[in-house]
């Protein structure tokens, strides 16, 4: 499986002061964190779907998904709950050319990601596209375990981490900004790690 080309775009050169947000601290670690229990998702079962609002515009068998472009990504992270991590290693589907397979021009403004756990968050269809964001489906050059979102998840960087879905089977795009999990319980709607929109007062 080929990979077709790189993350795009060039990002300066960046000292360790300014690559950490405010009130994080650096781990060398991968905490594992999630909402609920660690689902099982055979590949043979596995689906990726495309939704506007609850119509279905496209839809991906595993064997299909990994058809598609692949892209490599090394980015930092940086988890809400204060830890950051450098130059996590991740290749997968860009959002932009899951867009493009499924002949999307323009989508809505917003986007809820699901997860196989019944999890959700929302995420800025802008904040996805402009080669922002993938679905990865390897980490550090090997498939991503279950505990870490395998066997495929969402990849924000720019964003705290819970909103990089794990088990990541449906982008919906919406026509509102609609609250996923962390949402609905006070966590920031967008969250800027360094604005440090955690809660959502922030």
């Amino acid at each position: 499986m080929a990979v077709t080309r790189g993350f795009t775009g060039k990002q300066r050169e960046q000292t360790e002061a300014d690559r950490l947000p405010p009130g994080q601290a650096l781990t060398s670690d991968f905490p594992v964190l999630s909402a609920g229990p660690t689902p099982q998702v055979k590949l043979e079962n596995w689906m990726f779907t495309l939704k506007h609002g609850p119509q279905i515009i496209a839809r991906w068998t595993w064997s299909e998904f990994n058809q598609l472009p692949q892209s490599k990504m090394t980015r930092d992270i940086h988890c809400v709950t204060t830890w950051s991590k450098y130059n996590t290693a991740w290749q997968g589907v860009m959002v932009d050319d899951i867009l493009a397979a499924a002949g999307i021009d323009e989508a809505t403004a917003f986007t809820l990601a699901h997860g196989y756990d019944d999890y959700s968050t929302n995420v800025p269809t802008a904040d996805l596209t402009g080669g922002k964001a993938m679905v990865a489906t390897l980490y550090e050059g090997k498939p991503i375990t279950p505990d870490h979102g395998g066997p495929a998840r969402l990849v924000v960087p720019h964003l705290y981490f819970w909103k990089s879905a794990k088990w990541i089977h449906t982008l919906q795009f919406t026509d509102r900004d609609t609250a996923g999990f962390w949402e609905e319980r006070g966590y920031h709607m967008y969250g800027d790690p360094w604005r440090e929109q955690r809660y959502s007062g922030d």
